[in-house]
Parts: C-alpha cells; sequence; structure tokens
C-alpha cells in the first residue's frame, strides 16, 4: 500500500549480484576492516510508471511550460488528485518520495490563478502554501517562478523585509509561508489582507507528517482560525494536504483540518531501485560511563563512509541527528579527503537549522549545481528542497520514525535512477534492536502521526488569538472541538477573555499570538550573540538552552567552536566567544515527578499501568566535561539556573512488593533495575509513537510516594502532552516486550548505550542493573500474560 514503507524484496547481507549504484553499500562493507558491521542488506525493486492524459480543464500554458519542463504527461495519481482538488474537494494525495505531488496541486491552483485574472492582469484567485521548512518554500518558488508564467509569486517568512511583506499582502496571487507566519502575522492582521482572503481558494499544506505532536496539535488549531478569517472574508478554500509519508491519510488530514478529505494514494510515478543496508558500528576499546563498553560512534562511522562514497563520485546527503554531529561529520570527512586529494575537501559541507538565510540559500544553490559531492545535514533537508543528482543517502542513526526513514532514503535516486541508502545504528536501545530485528523496519506500515488538537494548553492560547482576530461566538466553537466551551469558561475566568452579549473578547493589550508558541513549548528562541562582534551567530529552542547554552557549554557552528559565557533567559541571549576546548559539555539535571490524576488504568495482574497528569519538575545543576577524543568525563561544573515546571501526561507501571518478593528480587536491586528498564524502554517507545527520545522523559522509584510501590513512569515532553504517552499506554504489552527483547538481546555484560544507558541521564547513568531490569520485566509481563489467560 503507498502509505506502507515500499514493498521490498529481502536478501542476505552478502546475497545476490547487486548492479549500478547499490553495489556501493556492498563495496564499502566488503573492506577488510568493515567485515561484520552490515548486518542486513534491502532490495526495494524498481517500478515502471502509469502516465494518464493531461485535464480537458487544464491551461494550456501551464501545460506547455511544464512540458518544457520535461514532464510530457502527469501520471494517474498526479490526475486524480489535481482533478479532486479543482472540482473542490479537499484532497490529501499520499504517495512516495519525488513522485509528483507539487503537481497534484500546482496543476488546479495554477490554472485558475491564470483563468480568474482581470483584464489589467489583476488578482481574481489566490493560493495559500504551507511549508514546515523555510528551504520548502523557497524551493517552490524557484520552481513556480522556472515555469515563467508570469505569476505573481513570493515567500512571506521571517527572511522576508518589510518591502516584500507588503508586495505579498497588495499583490501577490501565490503566497508561500510556514504554520508560524501564519499564525503570527497573517492571521492577526488578516483585515489588511482582505483581498487576498477574499479571493483564496487553494490552501496546500505540504509535507502534513511533519506536523505532529505538540506542533501538528498547534497547527491543527492554526487552520481552523485560518478558515474561520476566510469565511469572515466571504472565502470558503479547498485544502490539499502532500506527504510521501503519512499514515492513515484521510484521517491524519481531516484531523488536521477538521474537514472531509479525499485520499489519493496508489503511487503512479517511475522508481528505480535502492539497496538499502543496516549497518552496526563496531565496539571500540574505550569504556565509557562505569566503564560500559562503547560502540563507535555513528557520526565517526557516517563520516568515514561519507569520505569513501565522495572519493568514488557518489554524490551523498548524509543525515545527522544533531546540529553539532551535522558539523563535526562536515569537518571529519573535508579533512580526510584532503588526505586524498585537497580539492576534494572542499566539496564537502554541513547544513542545519540556525544558519543564516543567506549561508542556507547558497548551500543549497551549490548542492543543486553540483559543486558539492558530499553534505552533512540535520533533517532540516529531510522536508526536502528537490536535490535532484542525489545516488546516496547515509543515516547517521535511526531517524525516529519510519515514515522519516523513507523521507530520508527518498531524498536519493530521485526519478527512476537506482539509489543506495546506509542505516548507520548509534549506540542506542532502538537502533541496535533494529539493525538486528529488520522485520520492525521493511513490510511495516508507517506511524499514525500522534498529536492530541484538544490539548487545553494549546487550545486555550489559539482560542485568545482567534478572539483577538474577530470576537468569538456561540457559533464559532464547534470549529474548535467539543472541549472549546470549557476551555473559554477558564480563560474567562482568568481574565484573559471578557464575556459580552455578542460574544468572548480579549482585552489584553499584548498580542494574543504570542501566547501560543507553535514551534516550542519552551518560549522564544534564544540567540548566540558572539562577545566582541555583536553578530548572531545562530540560536536555539529555549526549552533546550538550560542543556545546551548554558556558561560554560562548549557550542559548534559551521566548524567554527564557541564557548558560551552568559545565558540571559529573560532576554533569550546566550554570549558566546571563539575557543579550542579538549572537551566537549554535556547537562546534569535532577529530575522529580507527581502524579496528578489517573485518567485510566489496566490491571495486569497484581500490577497496575496507568495513564494520567502529572507534574514534572526539571532543573539543571551541573555540566559535565568530557576529553575528545574518547568521552570520558574528565570534571564537572555546578550551575544555578531555575527549576521548571511541566504538567503532562505520562503512563506508568506499578509492581507491588509481594509480587517483587515471590520473583526473588533483591531490594537493594530495585533501584538500579527500575532505572535500567526506564532508560530501555524510552529508547524504545519511537518504535510505536511517532516520537524521539528526546520528545519524552522518565522518572524510576523503587517506591513513589504517590504509589507507595516501584513504578516507572514515561511521560511527554511538552505541557498538557503530546500523545506519546497516550500511544504507550495502548501498546504497552508490545513496547515493554520489544524493551525486554532489546535489553537481553545486547551483547554487553553489564549494560551500555545500546540496551540500558541513556546519554540524557542525569544521574550519569547510575545506578543500573542490566540483569534486573530484564528480571522485573520477565515479572511484570508475566502478570500481564496472567491477566490475558484470566480474560479468555
Amino acid at each position: 500500500m503507498p502509505t506502507d514503507a515500499p514493498d521490498t524484496v529481502a536478501t542476505a547481507s552478502r546475497g545476490g549480484a547487486p548492479t549500478g549504484v547499490g553495489d556501493a553499500v556492498e563495496r564499502l562493507a566488503a573492506l577488510p576492516s568493515r567485515q561484520g558491521r552490515l548486518t542486513h542488506l534491502e532490495r526495494l525493486p524498481a517500478r515502471s510508471g502509469r502516465p494518464a492524459p493531461w485535464p480537458a480543464w487544464a491551461d494550456p500554458g501551464v501545460v506547455a511550460a511544464l512540458g518544457r519542463r520535461g514532464v510530457a504527461q502527469p501520471w494517474e495519481h498526479q490526475v486524480e488528485a489535481a482533478e479532486a482538488a479543482y472540482a473542490g474537494r479537499h484532497v490529501v494525495v499520499s504517495t512516495g518520495t519525488a513522485s509528483g505531488k507539487s503537481l497534484a496541486f500546482q496543476l488546479p491552483a495554477l490554472t485558475t490563478l491564470l483563468g480568474a485574472r482581470g483584464r489589467r492582469g489583476q488578482r481574481g484567485a489566490t493560493t495559500l502554501y504551507l511549508a514546515p521548512t523555510k528551504a520548502l518554500a523557497q524551493d517552490q518558488l524557484a520552481s513556480l517562478r522556472g515555469l515563467e508564467l508570469g505569476l505573481r509569486a513570493t515567500t512571506h517568512d521571517g527572511d522576508s523585509g518589510r518591502d516584500q511583506r507588503d508586495w505579498a499582502r497588495d499583490h501577490a496571487e501565490y503566497v508561500l509561508t510556514n504554520p508560524d507566519m501564519l499564525h503570527r502575522s497573517l492571521l492577526p492582521g488578516h483585515e489588511h489582507w482582505h483581498h487576498f482572503w477574499r479571493t483564496l481558494r487553494y490552501v496546500v499544506v505540504d509535507e502534513c507528517h511533519h506536523y505532529r505532536g505538540v506542533f501538528g496539535a498547534h497547527v491543527a488549531q492554526v487552520l481552523r482560525r485560518l478558515r474561520r478569517v476566510c469565511a469572515a472574508h466571504g472565502s470558503s478554500p479547498t485544502f490539499v494536504l502532500a506527504s510521501a509519508t503519512v499514515a492513515e491519510p484521510a484521517t491524519t488530514a481531516a484531523r488536521l483540518t477538521g474537514l472531509p478529505v479525499h485520499a489519493v494514494t496508489d503511487d503512479a510515478s517511475p522508481r528505480g531501485s535502492v539497496a538499502l543496508g543496516l549497518w552496526e558500528p563496531p565496539l571500540t576499546s574505550y569504556a565509557g560511563e562505569n566503564g560500559a563498553p562503547v560502540r563507535r560512534a555513528a557520526s565517526s562511522e557516517t563520516a568515514d563512509l561519507l569520505t569513501d562514497l565522495v572519493v568514488e563520485g557518489v554524490r551523498t546527503l548524509a543525515f545527522v541527528r544533531s546540529r553539532r554531529g551535522a558539523e563535526q561529520v562536515a569537518m571529519t570527512a573535508a579533512a580526510l579527503l584532503a588526505e586524498v586529494d585537497p580539492a576534494l575537501a572542499g566539496r564537502v559541507a554541513s547544513y542545519r537549522g540556525g544558519y543564516l538565510p543567506e549561508e542556507r540559500r547558497a548551500i543549497e544553490q551549490q548542492l543543486r549545481a553540483g559543486d558539492l559531492l558530499g553534505l552533512a545535514a540535520t533533517n532540516a533537508l529531510e522536508l526536502g528542497i528537490d536535490v535532484s543528482g542525489l545516488d546516496a543517502v547515509l543515516m547517521a542513526g535511526f531517524p525516529g520514525t519510519r515514515a522519516a526513514l523513507w523521507q530520508q532514503v527518498g531524498r536519493a535516486g530521485r526519478g527512476a535512477r537506482d539509489a543506495a541508502a546506509v542505516l548507520v545504528a548509534r549506540d542506542d536501545p532502538l537502533d541496535t534492536y533494529l539493525v538486528h530485528h529488520p522485520e520492525a523496519l521493511f513490510g511495516r506500515p508507517v506511524e499514525a502521526s500522534v498529536f492530541d488538537e484538544s490539548n487545553p494548553y494549546v487550545l486555550g492560547p489559539h482560542l485568545c488569538a482567534a478572539a483577538q482576530e474577530q470576537a468569538l461566538t456561540e457559533a464559532d466553537l464547534p470549529l474548535f472541538g467539543p472541549t472549546a466551551r470549557g476551555v473559554v469558561d477558564q480563560l474567562v475566568a482568568a481574565g484573559l477573555l471578557r464575556r459580552r452579549s455578542h460574544g468572548w473578547f480579549w482585552t489584553d493589550r499584548r498580542r494574543a499570538a504570542d501566547l501560543a508558541d507553535i514551534r516550542s513549548a519552551g518560549g522564544r528562541p534564544v540567540q548566540l550573540v558572539e562577545a566582541g562582534t555583536g553578530r548572531v551567530v545562530g540560536t536555539v529552542d529555549a526549552g533546550s538552552a538550560h542543556g545546551t547554552a548554558h556558561p560554560g557549554a562548549v557550542y559548534l557552528h559551521r566548524g567554527e567552536t564557541y564557548l558560551v559565557t552568559s545565558l540571559d533567559l529573560e532576554e533569550s541571549v546566550a554570549v558566546i566567544e571563539r575557543a579550542e576546548p579538549d572537551h566537549t559539555t554535556s547537562a546534569r539535571e535532577v529530575t522529580d515527578i507527581s502524579v496528578v490524576a489517573e485518567r485510566e488504568h489496566t490491571a495486569w495482574g497484581r500490577c497496575r499501568l496507568s495513564l494520567g497528569e502529572v507534574a514534572v519538575s526539571h532543573q539543571v545543576v551541573s555540566y559535565l566535561l568530557r576529553r575528545q577524543p574518547g568521552g570520558e568525563v574528565v570534571g564537572e561544573e555546578p550551575l544555578d539556573l531555575p527549576e521548571r515546571t511541566l504538567r503532562t501526561t505520562a503512563v506508568w507501571w506499578s509492581v507491588p512488593d509481594d509480587v517483587l518478593e515471590d520473583a526473588g528480587l533483591d531490594p537493594g536491586d530495585l533501584p538500579g533495575a527500575a532505572h535500567a528498564a526506564e532508560h530501555c524502554s524510552i529508547g524504545l517507545l519511537p518504535l510505536f509513537a511517532t516520537c524521539d527520545r528526546w520528545d519524552i522523559g522518565g522518572v524510576s522509584t523503587a517506591r513513589h510516594p504517590d504509589t507507595g510501590v516501584l513504578t516507572v513512569f514515561v511521560h511527554d515532553g511538552h505541557p498538557g502532552g503530546a500523545g506519546f504517552a497516550e500511544r504507550g499506554y495502548r501498546t504497552a504489552h508490545a513496547w515493554l516486550t520489544a524493551t525486554r527483547e532489546a535489553i537481553v538481546s545486547c551483547e554487553c555484560e553489564a549494560g551500555c548505550p545500546s540496551c540500558i544507558q541513556s546519554p540524557k541521564c542525569g544521574n550519569q547513568n547510575n545506578p543500573l542493573d542490566k540483569a534486573g531490569a530484564a528480571r522485573l520485566l520477565d515479572v511484570l509481563l508475566a502478570e500481564a500474560q496472567e491477566r490475558a489467560g484470566a480474560m479468555a
């Protein structure tokens, strides 16, 4: 099915006779020093395309322009989606990466725009395009301008100047923006955009799978506010959504928009073959925390593979999970290439969020032009600018979801070209599990997009913003969901809204849109300002600033290393200065948790599985200095940062004393056993929910004051919850069974980062008990099995 992972033909790691660029994976693995690292090789077969005639209504000029671009005929799925949109049906097109989804919405939009122009070229119809990244919006703009149809199109985002924004408001027919700018600029100032809203015919929501968790809940409410503003100006636009990797596309699109949506899922585009390898770096001679064995870093392994592919002339994109990691991979690869051919060192670069606009545009152009043979990027490029001609993709670590994996793999071999991809496992429970359990990746559907649009922490600020845009009425409330009335009453009680005979009004002098930071739950981003020059080097999310931009933190940007000298949380500014330290830094955090309310529970024999609201307190108390290379801790420095509190949703499981006694578990082993089980379960939850381990947190204790017994909590990392913990509750048996399997199958003796150690642990991964964790999970799952047997 098109919403599933691509159909595959499995082969053994060394089996078959690969052809084309797929040979690269086996060539890399066949080197004597790399024997045994390729744990599995999957072959995705090539597929021929199914063309269809152009719709009779398609504008001849648009058809001719697409023909000049090389599109002789559209594919069947493009025509199906375009026909639905042109007829006014809301539609989501969910077909593979590089399957031509843009044509599916551009054809009806451009035909409508050109046909509706007045005698003097006045705009008679408009289109609003929403992308999750600026890069994707810029790429779409370049595509539209390349058609040379005289279309009045422009971006409206944080990089746009005042004159450009004014021109967009007064003249543009096709405005490309993002949900954040829609929330902060277009909707609050909707009166000034009256003529644009009045003629709005299409709203395009591209890469809609990106809208999940709290961000997805925010975007769902922004789209409801958009519909309300359009209605006030006399329009009812058709929504067209697109994604290569969204599960249950009709359901997800309907939850985002609040509208019934027709799904187009039968991909008729051609595809070249893909060789996808699973790769596990070897154990090193280094010892990590508490003497645990350490695998070679996925970033180091990826830098080596990137170097070899560039030397072979294979155009390669390496995805790296962190900004710092992307910088390090590019720097390492450039240094290795310089030893082979100094000219090659300049053909590798890094790309990540936080770069200045002119830096991003220059790198994108170099990649398109072929000046770069290798690029190390964060997922800022996952959602994709059209980078044609790429041959291979490297992934330094599982990107968090199967959906993201296929999105990244799809960046290589665009069109009918063959491609290669390699997933390099990090020293992490989930990655280690996947490279040894390929059945968990291949032939499985992508994950459902999890978000809770009724989250009161999300809904409340958007109701305030809607009231400022135009007074809320009783008739408006159903648009925002069944819980809207209760939330409105709370806002009135808090003094944020005022009730009048005609509805509810916003009376505060502040901008209501500032109450909802749709990109981050932690407030506005922190700017990194270079001491002496005042230059803004980059930004970090406010929620992570305590851990990454604290005084003394080491920060990497475009190959340059900086030390943070001060952090002003009120002004959202961190001052940095250039340095060359021989260490990296990692923050230590203490966490406490209390149960506010249990919403539901399930009895697992004598044990209990619960879902509910919790209060979590965090405080960064110090940071560790780790020598490079090696990573061993060489010092710890205290920090004086404020405590942060979080009301959110958690799943937790409790094991009473008599169960532990019957299983012969030593009371002295329980803290380490629970702690280890918590770590590994956090690492495995992304296999069952659309989250990253950094989206969730956990706390474990041998005796929690609210339950009175051993309890392990896993909670969402966002106010009110993001749906991840609830997903863990719904799939708890499969999730915890995989957790237990990951622990017992790991080749280490006493625990390591591949099973029970966590990079986020605020207690330096102590205490941890691998054997105790396995026994504890055995007991829990046995109790669950007894309950299932009793109910059968």
